[in-house]
């Protein structure tokens, strides 16, 4: 088995003083330049790995964690959210953390910013945010900066230098993989890109799976499809999409770049109508319904379960064990269809 050394067995090896090496292990008071060369030298020879866990229950600071959430209540897409932090909160009850979620409207920029004024008066170690809104969230994180308090982001990607890490998908492949999908569905046809309560959310991660979308039928030099994109805010979707496919009687694919698929599909109720290839987003009940039915093709996961998780338990391990928050981690893009659905419930 490996030996396991003590302070005391590396300072005789090192032929320096117990405290002398505790400062160096410990990263606390001075030691000579000589002093240090002869403990790194001995640290490497046995290579030595602190146990920070031990470490760890000797220290009394409680880190704080809080984590920004839209309602699910409102938006049932962020409802996995939930589940993921709970793992996060069961995974580390041992240790010295306490992780808060913190709830706020997603449909208004003012439960966002009141939402934020709550956190900063608890004064927390860390955040985590999704960044539903981006003119607002880039003014939260520099209030964040100004007081220490560090900020990592999840599902949207925003760009600050304040931002520690961030964790979710890279939207511009997610839409080039929605392409690839709908070009194997259709040889052919007008591809309607639809875009559900833009102006009330962060309208970038919309934009970004688009240009994925467009560009991969330009780079390929699809010309035998047409694509346009169509806006609708929840207040009009019902008029507004029915007339656009009054006006549009050829459609023969959409791309929902939300997780709203199942308002298309449910107005699709012709047998015309059944025969357009939707591609959408996230596996929340009424979506996993149309595709259950055949109305919706394909559904793009983006495991936001799994991203909140990761977003919570990367700042924990931060703080507890030293670990370095990778700048950026990048889910797999998972394709589901209903053959395989079940296996993600």
């Amino acid at each position: 088995m490996d030996k396991k050394y003590t302070i005391k067995d590396i300072a005789k090896m090192a032929g320096v003083s117990k405290g002398t090496v505790d400062r160096v292990l410990h990263n606390r008071g001075k030691v000579s330049p000589t002093a240090l060369d002869k403990i790194n030298e001995v640290l490497n020879v046995i290579n030595y790995e602190p146990n920070l866990i031990a470490r760890n229950l000797k220290n009394n600071k409680i880190y704080r964690i809080c984590v920004l959430l839209p309602d699910p209540e409102i938006d049932p897409y962020w409802l996995p959210c939930v589940n993921g932090i709970q793992d996060a909160k069961t995974e580390f009850k041992a240790y010295s953390v306490i992780i808060e979620t913190h709830y706020f409207n997603p449909e208004s920029t003012k439960s966002f910013l009141s939402t934020n004024e709550k956190i900063i008066n608890q004064s927390p170690d860390a955040v985590l945010i999704a960044p539903l809104f981006h003119k607002e969230t880039l003014e939260i994180i520099k209030q964040y900066d100004e007081l220490n308090i560090m900020v990592n982001t999840f599902n949207n990607q925003v760009e600050s230098s304040s931002i520690k890490g961030f964790v979710g998908q890279d939207l511009y492949k997610s839409g080039r993989v929605a392409a690839s999908l709908m070009n194997l569905i259709l040889p052919k046809g007008q591809i309607a890109i639809i875009h559900i309560d833009e102006s009330l959310k962060n309208a970038v991660h919309m934009q970004k799976k688009e240009q994925g979308f467009r560009n991969y039928f330009e780079e390929k030099n699809l010309s035998d499809f047409t694509l346009t994109t169509l806006k609708l805010k929840h207040s009009n979707i019902e008029t507004k999409f029915t007339a656009f496919l009054e006006e549009n009687p050829n459609l023969s694919g959409i791309f929902i770049t939300t997780s709203k698929a199942y308002q298309i599909a449910s107005l699709l109720t012709s047998a015309k109508d059944k025969k357009i290839a939707i591609i959408g987003y996230d596996l929340i009940e009424k979506n996993v319904n149309f595709l259950n039915k055949g109305l919706v093709h394909f559904l793009i996961h983006q495991n936001q379960k799994r991203q909140a998780y990761l977003g919570v338990s990367t700042l924990v391990e931060h703080f507890l064990f030293r670990k370095d928050i990778p700048e950026t981690i990048l889910l797999p893009i998972d394709i589901i269809n209903v053959e395989n659905a079940s296996f993600y419930a």
